[in-house]
């Protein structure tokens, strides 16, 4: 027997098989026209195999299933050379409608290359009608659902899953899972990861990302249970899956929200302790009193320039009270309703100025938990009180230039720039010409600051206004004491008038309040510090009978009344009755006073012990 005869002798058997067994089969070509069927089937839809094969899909298929042929199975057939367990409709002359189950897989013939569709049909029974019936509902779950089968391909999927990722079922049916991840997904899935989730027995709330078909990334939790066959062979995979993308939207945004509501609470906390920080200073330093004729001219300066948006240069000794002549300025102003924010230069680390200043974010530098509102920023809309500003170091005062001259800055660790509206009140006892001639404070800067300076008068320059300030003081002091109030009495006024105050008021306050303390019989014990000591040989005595001194016997005055208290305190210069106390100013401003004035304490005596620092 040659080749050719064996060749047709098997393709007879087969043609034999095909057409004469019991199977329910069909052979169509790429245009859906039936190339060869078998008797059983012609048989069971009422027709011959003849008329069959003069037929298409077409012409024997429901409309739905007509429909779906079209739209949705030989797309797919076409992409993934196999179909399984489709419903299919076909309809006999005499009208009778027939539910077939059919298995498809298409291919080229060896022989001539023609493109044919093998199908397997078998007809609907009971078993079936509820496996269909459960596909349906599959389908019509409100659920993503996907099945996969061992080499993680989707064979099922339901109709909610196409509409969140946004394909058709053609599209998605026989691809790799895979392919519907994100690209890092995807990568831990081709490192093993899916044949590993593929055959576990279950998992739960597996975190994924999707990404749709117009490329937005669904956050999704992954469940998933094996599907079995008889012998306990996995033979499919079913899949739920739960978008949690507006979830974690919403969880994020509530995160930020409350993150943000914290930092404002935060914000508020430090603008209140700010501001009741300075209502309580503003309630402990009360009104400005007095008539004298000094005072006159600086209430005139105040008046001009309160009302202005001019920043204020507060010049004068210690003690006089510059913060109070700042609190009368910003009270007289179109700013009196929003905040006055006071800094007290001389007490900010060096380290911390800029924070201070300006705030920070957290992280900014070690210690920095949270963030922290600046005072200029907590200024806005109203004042900030610079008080003792020839303290600010060189390096930092050139980004308070920058917030004069643009009403700028950023926080600390932060990028943003924050635009403010901030009126600057400065205030020192320092010369600070001097300290631009000497390089210690930038010339721009002071000029920015000076543009209205105002003179506060020490104490001695006010005559009686010591009396009223002191009546005054009495009247306060007692009611923060708790005691009834104590007259000054002709002895006291007299006391009062013949001390220079070198402390100014500050000095006058401590003097008063440990005089109502110590008082007994509702009469002041008044303990001013002793000036017996003699005159400096080379103090250069006035030169005038005027009511004023030159700064040069300004300059001698303090130097003679400062080595006055430091004898006084044996030389000691800070803690209980130091001099730094009886004079009423800080230890700092006292160490700084002895270094300028060049004051050295006599050697000591010997033979003699000399008392404690």
């Amino acid at each position: 027997m040659t080749t050719n005869t064996a060749n047709r002798a098997a393709l007879e058997r087969y043609q034999w098989f095909f057409r004469e067994g019991s199977h329910l089969v069909t052979a169509t070509d790429k245009t859906g026209r039936f190339y060869d069927v078998s008797t059983a089937f012609a048989t069971r839809l009422g027709r011959t195999r003849e008329e069959l094969l003069t037929m298409s899909h077409k012409d024997i298929a429901s409309p739905a299933t007509l429909k779906q042929l079209e739209n949705e199975w030989l797309p797919c057939l076409k992409k993934n050379q196999r179909l399984q367990d489709i419903p299919i409709e076909y309809v006999t002359p005499n009208g009778e409608c027939i539910k077939f189950v059919a298995d498809t897989v298409s291919g080229q013939t060896d022989s001539d290359g023609e493109f044919v569709c093998l199908s397997y049909y078998r007809e609907i029974d009971d078993w079936d009608r509820i496996s269909h019936r459960f596909q349906s509902l599959y389908r019509a779950a409100p659920a993503m659902l996907h099945t996969l089968d061992m080499q993680a391909r989707i064979i099922e999927v339901s109709d909610r899953w196409l509409f969140k990722l946004g394909y058709t079922r053609a599209e998605v049916i026989g691809r790799s899972i895979a392919d519907f991840y994100t690209s890092t997904v995807k990568k831990d899935l081709e490192g093993g990861q899916l044949t590993l989730l593929t055959f576990a027995e279950e998992y739960s709330n597996h975190p994924r990302e999707m990404v749709t078909k117009s490329g937005e990334v669904l956050e999704v939790l992954v469940s998933a249970a094996q599907v079995q066959n008889r012998r306990g062979e996995v033979i499919r995979l079913q899949v739920a899956i739960k978008d949690v993308t507006d979830r974690n939207k919403a969880l994020n945004d509530l995160q930020a929200a409350f993150s943000e509501n914290a930092r404002l609470r935060k914000e508020l906390e430090q603008e209140r302790d700010y501001l009741r920080e300075t209502v309580n200073v503003s309630m402990n330093y009360g009104k400005i009193v007095g008539n004298s004729e000094a005072l006159k001219t600086m209430m005139s300066r105040i008046d001009a320039v309160a009302h202005t948006t001019a920043n204020v240069m507060i010049v004068g000794e210690s003690g006089t009270g510059k913060e109070l002549v700042s609190h009368a300025i910003h009270s007289r102003s179109a700013r009196k309703d929003k905040p006055l924010v006071t800094v007290n230069c001389a007490s900010i680390p060096r380290e911390l100025f800029e924070s201070e200043f300006f705030g920070h974010v957290r992280g900014a530098f070690t210690g920095a938990t949270r963030d922290r509102v600046g005072r200029f920023q907590l200024a806005n809309g109203g004042t900030i009180f610079l008080d003792e500003v020839g303290e600010i170091p060189l390096e930092l005062q050139g980004k308070l230039l920058r917030v004069l001259q643009e009403q700028q800055f950023e926080r600390v660790g932060d990028d943003e720039t924050l635009n403010i509206d901030v009126r600057i009140i400065a205030a020192t006892n320092r010369h600070l010409e001097k300290e631009v001639a000497e390089g210690r404070f930038r010339e721009d800067l002071f000029y920015r600051l000076n543009v209205f300076p105002i003179e506060v008068p020490p104490l001695r320059m006010r005559g009686d206004d010591v009396i009223q300030i002191a009546a005054h003081l009495v009247t306060t002091i007692c009611a923060d004491l708790g005691r009834k109030i104590i007259p000054l009495t002709e002895r006291d006024i007299r006391a009062l008038r013949g001390y220079d105050w070198p402390g100014n008021v500050r000095e006058l306050r401590n003097v008063l309040e440990r005089a109502i303390i110590l008082s007994v019989d509702e009469r002041l014990r008044l303990s001013l510090p002793r000036r017996d000591e003699p005159p400096l040989q080379n103090n250069p005595q006035p030169q005038h009978h005027n009511d004023y001194l030159t700064d040069d016997e300004i300059k001698a005055f303090l130097k003679q009344n400062t080595i006055a208290a430091l004898k006084a305190a044996n030389w000691k210069v800070s803690g209980t009755d130091g001099a730094a106390e009886l004079l009423g100013i800080k230890p700092t401003t006292l160490s700084d006073r002895i270094r300028a004035y060049r004051i050295q304490r006599p050697p000591r005596r010997r033979g003699r012990p000399s008392p404690a620092a």
